[in-house]
């Protein structure tokens, strides 16, 4: 029986990989049919076989624009990260801290990301510095509030009797609150993972001499709108590639939390 549920699993995680393929490919499809049967021209929409002539032809102009931007986004992933989780444990364990952190919080989301990137560019200025700082304002508050849930939802009778056997708040926060916190954390790593790129790409549009983001905006400017299209397919497969990496990586860093939705279930 055993045997056969693992076989059946194994065919629907193939279907599953499969179905990506053939979901890009229709849209592929779609696209080329939309630019024969509009006509339109090619600094309006262009192609995909021309958007694939040029990412081939300025592959290695747009590779060192994406380094750039997969480095903003990576550093922001980091630095957004310790700081959600120095917050949330601030939160959890300093009650005075709630009535200052938590209106911050509400305040960092409230703001447009549009508003904040000149002034993140004017304090830091035009280098690597501001695109970070924009991609953290952005990951810092699903990781902090993320965060913050979990510990504050550990279950209680674990937390009585860590008490009853005199552990520390140190022992509890190692052992017992900060674990079970992990699947909410994991939650908002995995939204963090997906807004990165906002945050990078906006700060480059607001000012930068490198990165996809100013790629995008000098070729839109110059009407080369076919490299426009290829530095945002790389954007857009770069992010692909940053949200599954963190995705493996937090399957494996859960792995004792079994899941519940089976590829069966899926159907």
């Amino acid at each position: 029986m055993q045997t056969v549920d693992n076989k059946t699993d194994a065919d629907f995680r193939g279907q599953w990989l499969i179905r990506p393929v053939v979901l890009f490919i229709g849209l592929i499809a779609v696209w080329q049919l939309v630019t024969i049967i509009t006509q339109a021209p090619v600094y309006i929409l262009p192609g995909p076989i021309k958007v694939l002539e040029t990412l081939t032809g300025n592959l290695g102009l747009i590779m060192s624009h994406a380094t750039v931007t997969a480095l903003e986004i990576v550093l922001g992933l980091f630095i957004g990260t310790l700081l959600g989780i120095a917050s949330a444990l601030c939160l959890t364990y300093f009650r005075p801290a709630r009535r200052w952190l938590l209106p911050v919080l509400v305040v960092s989301q409230s703001l447009p990301v549009f508003a904040l990137a000149p002034v993140l560019v004017l304090w830091f200025g035009y280098g690597l510095a501001s695109k970070v700082a924009m991609a953290v304002l952005i990951i810092y508050f699903p990781v902090a509030a993320a965060c913050y849930d979990g510990l504050r939802h550990t279950n209680a009778g674990w937390l009585d009797l860590a008490r009853t056997m005199n552990a520390s708040k140190l022992a509890i926060l190692r052992q017992i609150r900060f674990p079970a916190a992990l699947p909410a954390l994991a939650s908002g790593l995995r939204v963090a993972a997906a807004v990165a790129p906002i945050g990078a790409v906006v700060g480059e549009w607001v000012g930068s001499s490198r990165g996809l983001g100013y790629l995008m905006l000098h070729a839109n400017g110059r009407m080369q709108i076919d490299l426009m299209f290829a530095a945002l397919f790389v954007l857009a497969l770069l992010a692909i590639v940053i949200y599954f990496s963190i995705n493996w990586w937090l399957g494996r860093l859960l792995s004792w939390q079994p899941e519940t939705l089976s590829f069966t279930d899926q159907e």
